[in-house]
């Protein structure tokens, strides 16, 4: 840079890269869009999948558009914002990722095609804002109450988040179970999936084995084969505590001079957990469940009181297991009390394969907390099955605390874009130019959706058009029979949630990026081997 007596000034250091004004934003923009393309023809139930496979050579298949997007390396800058944006959709509603990283994308593209005709950025985002506002009004005002009650619809919400997932056959049993555990973990209105519901995969079998268990499952087995394989009308104790021997601390020292005086320390131990075992059998347990440890004498003291035992339960599981059963986790034994035991109607350790076992806590009263068994032939089938199960429960529980839905298909789209170009022509100045990009942009959803059906984008468009013009609100994208039809009365529903957090995603992070128009990128640190290293030894400097 050169300063007005002819000498340069230097301000950012060597090596740094600057991109200023409209080659800034075309960057920005082309990197965005290239996120999104990568996900776009997963979009709906004829969405193709993509195999990502990692460095290590693991290998995933997913048609699921927020795992496409955390698997892949992305390094731009403005992508990685992108990706941040689909994520922040999924962490508020469970669902949509993949529609609002589309839409995003097709905003920019319209932004820029404004902006190549002289439109100001800071004109395209205040309309882009205003258009986002009046879509979340339309969007309301399409939508259709549900009560808690109205199960049909709960089933169908799930069913169509689960469709294009490959389980077509077993959707209505898999909405059965998804819909059973989103009512057993409603907790005044809020259904907390991830704290509450717990999916265990098991390799073998097949789909049509998944159950629902009304109670938690743990990948671990009884600690002693002297314990009861089965305890029916269970009283539970979660402890917080060690059930083993005293190791002794580095700094600590104990004087024995007679061997007697060892068999005595040794003795007393043993009481002390003896006494502890007591302390649970007193209280009522005949299952003790342990985050810590349970020693070899612990172990032969539970099963001397025919108690069933584990040990090394993870953390979240303790938790999950306490809302499920309504036990207190007690931190000393010597202070439990019938009052801590959680109840269930049967634990069981059970063989799942020839050398895996879980124990089985269900039938417990007014579970908090259930668990999922999902069975299949793979690993990859299994993970697969667990993202579309975990979505169906994400928007199932977003009908529950929302209690509104709208059609799917496209058809909220394309509503929107039609009252908003309706909108758009009460407005002056360029601002109207920006609303009705923004409107154009919408129909994104649709037009991908017949594309990846294998129908024409423009038929679909033109013939949807047509029905919202006549006040059919509800007619979508017919992928699996073609053409054109009512999405409510198809069964395909979303909830009013998903779709507007979609529009405010993908409207936020288009504005954030189109106000950009100064890149400074700093040089890239190289790897060079340190003094005395062997050029093969690399480290950053």
């Amino acid at each position: 840079m050169a300063g007005m007596s002819g000498y340069p000034i230097i301000i950012l250091k060597e090596g740094a890269k600057r991109d200023v004004g409209r080659e800034a934003q075309h960057k920005n923009i082309t990197a965005a869009r290239a996120v999104a393309e990568a996900v776009r023809t997963t979009l709906g139930p004829r969405g193709m999948d993509k195999m990502l496979v990692d460095s290590n050579g693991d290998v995933v298949v997913t048609n699921d558009g927020a795992t496409v997007l955390w698997e892949l390396d992305i390094e731009h800058p403005v992508a990685k914002m992108i990706v941040e944006v689909a994520r922040a959709q999924d962490d508020e509603v469970g669902d949509g990722t993949t529609t609002a990283v589309v839409l995003a994308g097709e905003l920019l593209k319209k932004a820029e095609e404004l902006l190549d005709k002289g439109v100001h950025p800071t004109t395209i985002v205040q309309g882009y804002k205003t258009a986002e506002a009046k879509a979340s009004e339309i969007l309301e005002s399409m939508s259709v109450e549900v009560t808690r009650d109205n199960r049909e619809v709960l089933r169908k919400i799930a069913m169509t988040a689960m469709t294009g997932k490959g389980i077509e056959a077993m959707k209505e049993k898999l909405a059965d179970i998804v819909v059973d555990a989103a009512l057993a973990i409603e907790d005044n209105g809020k259904v907390d999936v991830e704290n509450r519901v717990k999916i265990v995969k098991i390799t073998g079998g097949s789909l049509a084995d998944t159950e629902l268990v009304h109670g938690i499952v743990l990948e671990l087995e009884r600690l002693n084969p002297e314990m009861p394989r089965r305890v029916e009308n269970a009283r539970i104790a979660l402890l917080d505590a060690t059930l083993e021997l005293k190791k002794l601390g580095t700094d600590a020292k104990i004087t024995i001079s007679e061997v007697e005086g060892l068999r005595n320390f040794k003795e007393g131990e043993k009481k002390v957990l003896e006494a502890q075992v007591e302390a649970l059998a007193k209280a009522g347990a005949n299952v003790v469940l342990c985050q810590k440890g349970i020693g070899v004498a612990a172990s032969h003291f539970l099963a001397k009181h025919n108690m069933l035992a584990a040990r090394r339960v993870k953390d979240e599981d303790m938790k999950m297991l306490a809302l499920a059963t309504g036990a207190r986790i007690i931190g000393d034994p010597m202070q439990a009390s019938s009052q801590d035991l959680g109840h269930a109607r049967v634990v069981e350790d059970r063989k799942i394969k020839k050398d895996k076992h879980m124990i089985f806590i269900e039938g417990c009263r007014d579970p908090k907390a259930v668990t999922i068994v999902v069975h299949g032939g793979s690993e990859v089938f299994l993970d697969e099955m667990e993202r579309a199960l975990n979505d169906a429960l994400m928007v199932v529980g977003d009908v529950l605390s929302y209690r509104k839905i709208v059609p799917g298909g496209g058809a909220p789209e394309v509503e929107v874009a039609e009252r908003m170009r309706e909108y758009a022509a009460t407005l002056s100045g360029r601002e109207q130019l920006a609303v009705k990009a923004f409107a154009d942009a919408v129909e994104v959803i649709p037009r991908t959706l017949a594309e990846n059906a294998g129908l024409d984008p423009i038929d679909a468009i033109v013939a949807l058009r047509a029905k919202h013009g006549e006040g059919h609100k509800a007619y979508g994208v017919n992928v699996l029979n073609g053409g054109t039809a009512d999405m409510l009365d198809g069964g395909v529903v979303e909830p009013l949630k998903v779709k507007l957090q979609a529009v405010k995603s993908a409207a936020e992070v288009a504005t954030m990026i189109l106000r950009v128009d100064d890149v400074i990128a700093a040089k890239r640190e190289e790897l060079k081997p340190k003094p005395g290293q062997s050029p093969h030894d690399y480290t950053r400097m």
